[in-house]
Parts: C-alpha cells; sequence; structure tokens
C-alpha cells in the first residue's frame, strides 16, 4: 500500500512533458526519468495547455461583458466585471505613484489570469488527469491541470515583470539614472575616493535586492500551491484505505478545500500587489 501511494503521489507530480530525448527523440516522456533525461528545452505541455487555455476563458468572459455593457439594468456578469475592474483600478491609484496606463490593465490580468490558474487546484485530482487518459488511451499518462504549481509558469510570470521593472527604471531613470541607483545606495559619501570603494558594497545589496523581486514573485506563489496541491493528493490516497477513512478524507477534502480558497485569492492579490509596488518603485526617478 505505501509503495503504491508513492506512485500514485509521484504520477500526480510529473508534468506531461515533450522534449528531445537522447535515445527516442522528439517525444513525449513515459517516465520521470525520460523527462529529467530531455533537459532544459522540453516542454510541459499540461501547463502551457492550460495556462493558454485558462488566458482565453478570462479574455471571452471580460470581453463579452464588455459588448453586452449597458447603462440600464446590468447582467450579472457585467456586475462581477465591473466589481473586479473597480477593485484593481483601487488598488492601483492607492499603490501606484507614476503615470502609465498599462499599469491598471496588466494588474488586472495577473489577478485574474492567477486567479483561475490557482482556481484549477479545487477541481478533485483524479478527475481531469483520467479524462486525459481515457481520451489517450494511455492509463499511466502523466497530466497536471494546475499551471502555478509548475515553477516554469511562475518563474515564466514573475521574468515578465522583472522585464517590465528593468524597461520602465532604464525608461524613467535613463541608464545612467538606473546604474548609479545600483551603485550609489544605499551606502554614499561626500568623498569621491570613498564613494568609489562602496560602488561593489552597494551593487552586491542592490543587486541581490533587485534579482530577489522576481525570486520572491515566483517562489510564494509555486510554494504556496504546490503544497495545496501536495495535501489534495495526500487527502484523495486516504479514500483508498477504507469506507471509515474514505468518509474522514471527504471531511478533510471539504475543510481544506474551504480553506485553501483564501490561498487561492490570497495569492493572487499579492501576486498582483507586489507587481504594481514593483513598478511604482521602478517610476521613482528620486536618485
Amino acid at each position: 500500500m505505501a509503495g503504491s501511494a508513492s506512485d500514485y503521489i509521484q504520477h500526480h507530480l510529473q508534468n506531461l512533458t515533450y522534449g528531445n530525448h537522447p535515445v527516442n527523440g522528439w517525444s513525449f516522456a513515459h517516465t520521470a526519468q525520460e523527462a529529467k533525461e530531455m533537459g532544459f528545452w522540453a516542454f510541459h505541455v499540461d501547463t502551457l495547455g492550460w495556462s493558454v487555455v485558462l488566458g482565453l476563458i478570462f479574455i471571452f468572459l471580460f470581453r463579452a461583458a464588455a459588448k453586452k455593457a449597458t447603462s440600464g439594468q446590468p447582467s450579472g456578469l457585467q456586475n462581477f466585471v465591473e466589481v473586479m475592474v473597480e477593485f484593481v483600478d483601487g488598488s492601483v491609484k492607492d499603490t501606484f505613484h507614476g503615470r502609465n496606463a498599462l499599469i491598471a490593465p496588466l494588474a488586472l490580468t495577473i489577478f485574474v489570469w492567477v486567479f483561475l490558474m490557482n482556481l484549477m487546484d479545487l477541481i478533485p485530482v483524479d478527475w481531469l488527469p483520467m479524462a486525459a487518459a481515457k481520451i489517450a488511451g494511455d492509463d499511466h499518462l502523466f497530466f497536471r491541470v494546475v499551471p502555478t504549481t509548475d515553477p516554469n509558469a511562475t518563474l515564466g510570470l514573475a521574468f515578465s515583470v522583472f522585464a517590465l521593472i528593468i524597461f520602465y527604471s532604464i525608461k524613467v531613470k535613463g541608464i545612467g539614472g538606473f546604474l548609479g541607483e545600483l551603485t550609489l545606495h544605499p551606502f554614499g559619501s561626500s568623498n569621491k575616493l570613498v564613494q568609489a570603494l562602496l560602488i561593489p558594497v552597494n551593487f552586491l545589496l542592490e543587486f541581490v535586492t533587485l534579482i530577489a523581486k522576481p525570486i520572491s514573485l515566483a517562489l510564494r506563489l509555486f510554494g504556496n500551491l504546490y503544497a495545496g496541491e501536495l495535501i489534495f493528493i495526500l487527502i484523495a490516497v486516504v479514500f483508498s484505505a477504507g469506507w471509515v477513512l474514505g468518509l474522514f478524507g471527504v471531511a478533510l477534502h471539504w475543510a481544506w478545500a474551504v480553506f485553501h480558497i483564501l490561498v487561492i485569492v490570497l495569492q493572487a492579490f499579492i501576486f498582483m500587489m507586489l507587481t504594481i509596488v514593483y513598478l511604482s518603485m521602478a517610476h521613482e526617478d528620486n536618485h
């Protein structure tokens, strides 16, 4: 039982991977070892697929609400979209102190998209993987449905935000101001020689702070959702231990799902807010 439970958990934590295998060439990995041997340039097809599908759902819902928007009695969808837009717009106005028309739409996209990806964690862990296995005709098919439990997805989001941070830092402050921010703070001196000696220390401290931004964005989101997914998988293992423990598993599943709703919303909100804060800092020209 321990071995089968271990295999079950490992199977659910493995992505559907497509890459260039040293022996099989371009193909899908059938084992975790094959996925590892494909190296860095392998693709997690399930992560990419669900990310695109959920992004399209977001676009479709908001586009439908915009097309049917009315000044009269609004529909439920219009009410929902208006609440979301006002909430995000208020968050941007309270936090972002520069002038940039991109920030509010970016924050809305991040919040809703990350929320939808996180929301997939509430679907019972076997439903979609089993459906995919039946469709593919492979009972051992790897298939994960929560993109934010894959560090590739969270790092991709975080590095996209990081690229915007660098772009706007240079655009607003100039290349000299950006480099000065990295080398002339936090320690300064009116003595030019002393200031020159402090540059390596300042650069080390500021560069670590800069690099920590995308890492903290990515790992916080990944860690929380990965832990949530793992707990759901462990609860699912309980269902196979008899009807008594199965009833206990139902109660555990319900309790964790209710609590996890808070995690799902909170992690999307934190990712959005940190993005706004970091971009606001990039727009500050106070060097």
